[in-house]
């Protein structure tokens, strides 16, 4: 199986949604309750790309099957080397190696901005991102308790840390 790592398009964006969508419904990856749609993908599409930061997909046999990113860690100016990213694999492609290759690309893009600190916040139920993280050589620095409300449960979000230089 070949995974492309590509930057994301416009015509990406809905593939991108269906990815969101279905751990929105489904999963505490995404602390949010309801689906977004397509205006609301697009519009943070556009931000992305106003704000120069980067959106990547991994594509297999010409679909999307995965998408990161990362984005401002806090406005403040102070925080302006540090980043928070995201990556997600769609339910059916994982297992297969794809988020380590968009980890990986979002890492050397980082880097290559002149970023010093990427920051991972993880649901504490998800033990495979959490140990996924870990072997890029993240460190746990916290967990926030019961920050978080999601299927009728309070949800506790662990954070790490890869110092990037």
């Amino acid at each position: 199986m070949e995974v492309v790592i590509r930057d994301a398009e416009t015509k990406d964006v809905s593939r991108i949604l269906e990815i969101v969508n279905y751990e929105i419904l489904h999963s505490t990856v995404i602390y949010e309750y309801k689906e977004r749609i397509l205006e609301q993908q697009l519009e943070w599409f556009e931000q992305k790309q106003a704000d120069g930061l980067p959106v990547i997909v991994a594509e297999v046999s010409g679909r999307v099957v995965g998408f990161g990113t990362y984005g401002t860690f806090r406005t403040r100016p102070a925080y302006q080397f540090s980043v928070e990213h995201s990556v997600y694999v769609s339910h059916e492609s994982r297992t297969n190696g794809v988020g380590k290759q968009l980890l990986t690309k979002l890492i050397e893009l980082a880097k290559e901005n002149g970023f010093h600190v990427m920051v991972a916040g993880v649901d504490s139920s998800n033990q495979q991102s959490f140990a996924f993280h870990k072997k890029f050589g993240f460190k746990e620095v916290g967990t926030f308790k019961e920050v978080g409300f999601k299927f009728d449960k309070w949800l506790d979000i662990r954070f790490l840390q890869l110092i990037l230089d």
